[in-house]
């Protein structure tokens, strides 16, 4: 009886370790190939270059004049300068990448980052925390 628990318990063992041929076959969960990068292009926000713009041009107007044309020109300066921010702000373009990545397990992994520093369709890639990078 003792042979028998004995038997059973390392065929139990022996059953739930995968065999080394399958677990070698993929080599890395990481890796893989980027098989498409496409450029996204967006706008930034404005809302920073209008403040931004909002307090300089206030500080600027605050500079000139007295009494309420002081407060005229503070008003006319801080409306002024969020303008100028806001359209600033709008002619700026921020440019990210989006990358497909042909993982070597055969999922696809696509991630969204904003270089891809001399990676190009075919190179070999890590995907870590949401990035390529070159292996």
């Amino acid at each position: 009886m003792k042979s028998f628990l004995l038997a059973l318990t390392l065929f139990a063992g022996i059953s739930a370790v995968p065999p080394p041929a399958a677990a070698a076959s993929y080599g890395c969960y990481e890796c893989g190939t980027i098989t498409h990068i496409e450029r996204i292009s967006g706008h930034r926000s404005t809302t920073g270059g209008m403040i931004i713009g909002g307090v300089a041009g206030g500080l600027i107007g605050n500079q000139v004049g007295g009494g309420s044309g002081k407060t005229l020109a503070t008003v006319a300066g801080a409306a002024g300068g969020a303008y100028a921010g806001k359209k600033i702000a709008e002619r700026s373009e921020k440019t990210k990448y989006r990358v497909t990545v042909r993982m070597q397990d055969g999922r696809v992994e696509v991630v969204t980052q904003n270089s891809v520093y001399h990676m190009r369709e075919g190179s070999h890639v890590i995907v870590h925390h949401g990035k390529a990078r070159l292996r």
